[in-house]
């Protein structure tokens, strides 16, 4: 542990910073163990290592509190983590304590789970090398938060906030919708967007800008083992001032067998980049394609108010609910609403089955998207006032947590200053 001698820590409990945004936060490659005492805790501790942003950790959970972790020590390295919970009074406790610090590396970190809300037995236990002090109980995200904070430092770049697109279908505007929703966010709000286009084989999100493509999201991959800032900003192609993109190739001179992880480090670059990470998600049903999903901070559904589109968006939002309990449920968007002489699912019914309400629901103005698409531009431009357009701004809205779009004045505090700082 780290040096279980004397520490302060001008910090206060950690109740007082459970609330802090564990989005922005992830879990670095670090080993972890968790010895609890209580079925309640070792129940805890499972959701917290299986949640998404523990990916890169090895977790392992045991049960037996101070003493299995005293015994497993004897024998093995301990990890870069120790979490133990214990029940133990407070002498009995700082001897289990000091016992422990004689098995464990120098290098260890140690939260302990107790059982008594009391701010002496806190002060006690920083002093004496204990990294942190939790009461009990506690919930998944609150310990999430309380190890993303071990690791933070105050070097450490923020990173960006993550948003998949995906279509229930193949054909129903994701792709669209994904790139006017990341043009409105960098107009609207002067934020530095990256709109990253994971169809390698058929992306076309390079058709609606006029700036030619430079190497792209490909050579990214290609090159993932060295990327880093500034072969990223070389790979990226300037569309607009706070706009930037990963465009695909868009070719067929390769079959793009991808593996699971093989965006990781693209996205991980990018997100240390900018405030906001918009993936274009092809209808693919791949390894990478939903880890991609399942990783994403935020994910957006489109579909088309049909049975297809009500069974298949079903499907997705099950999935995400289920492998994302500590995440808000998806987002939905219902597009082409109103085609006149197509029988059409009632966008209440359609939230009423899937029990979640759409962001918007854009009608259906093919002269609008085609004339905007055929000329290369985005719907803002093309027809401002439409009511598509509208839809995306408030599909942006709801993305960055805003209260209103601002038509892209600057204020007096931009974002982009904010987060630059």
């Amino acid at each position: 542990m780290t040096n279980l001698a004397y520490k302060t820590s001008p910090d206060p409990p950690v109740d007082k910073y459970l609330g802090s945004v564990v989005d922005l936060v992830r879990i670095p490659q670090i080993t972890l163990h968790a010895f609890c005492d209580t079925p309640e805790t070792i129940a805890v501790m499972e959701r917290v290592v299986a949640d998404r942003r523990m990916s890169r950790a090895h977790a392992t959970v045991y049960p037996g509190g101070v003493a299995a972790a005293i015994e497993l020590y004897q024998k093995a390295t301990s990890p870069n983590l120790v979490v133990i919970e214990s029940r133990a009074a407070v002498g009995d406790l700082h001897a289990q304590l000091d016992i422990l610090a004689n098995v464990c590396g120098s290098g260890t970190k140690l939260v302990v789970i107790g059982h008594a809300n009391d701010i002496v037995l806190y002060r006690e236990l920083l002093a004496r090398g204990v990294d942190e002090y939790v009461v009990a109980p506690i919930d998944t995200i609150a310990m999430i938060a309380v190890i993303s904070r071990l690791y933070r430092n105050a070097g450490a770049k923020k990173l960006g906030r993550s948003v998949a697109f995906i279509g229930a279908n193949g054909g129903v505007g994701s792709s669209t919708i994904a790139r006017n929703v990341a043009s409105t966010m960098a107009r609207a709000y002067s934020s530095d967007v990256i709109l990253a286009d994971l169809d390698l084989p058929f992306g076309a999100g390079n058709l609606g800008f006029k700036p030619s493509p430079a190497q792209g999201i490909a050579q990214a991959l290609q090159d993932a083992s060295r990327l880093d800032d500034v072969l990223l900003d070389r790979l990226l192609t300037k569309c607009e001032e706070h706009l930037s993109m990963l465009t695909a190739p868009g070719t067929l001179d390769h079959c793009y067998d991808l593996e699971e992880g093989a965006f990781d480090r693209v996205l991980d670059i990018a997100q240390s980049n900018v405030p906001f990470v918009v993936l274009d998600v092809p209808h693919v049903w791949t390894s990478w394609a939903k880890k991609t999903l399942l990783a994403a901070d935020m994910v957006v559904i489109t579909a088309e108010p049909d049975l297809a589109g009500l069974r298949n968006a079903k499907n997705l939002i099950d999935l995400l609910k289920q492998a994302r309990p500590n995440d808000e449920p998806p987002k939905l968007v219902l597009n082409q609403v109103g085609v006149p002489k197509r029988s059409e699912i009632e966008p209440g019914k359609f939230a009423t089955a899937l029990q979640i309400e759409p962001i918007v629901c854009i009608p259906f103005e093919p002269l609008t998207l085609s004339t905007a698409a055929n000329d290369g531009q985005m719907i803002a431009d093309a027809s401002p006032k439409s009511a598509v357009a509208k839809s995306f701004s408030e599909i942006a809205r709801v993305i960055a947590g805003r209260t209103a779009v601002n038509n892209g004045r600057k204020g007096r505090f931009a974002f982009r200053r904010l987060w630059r700082s």
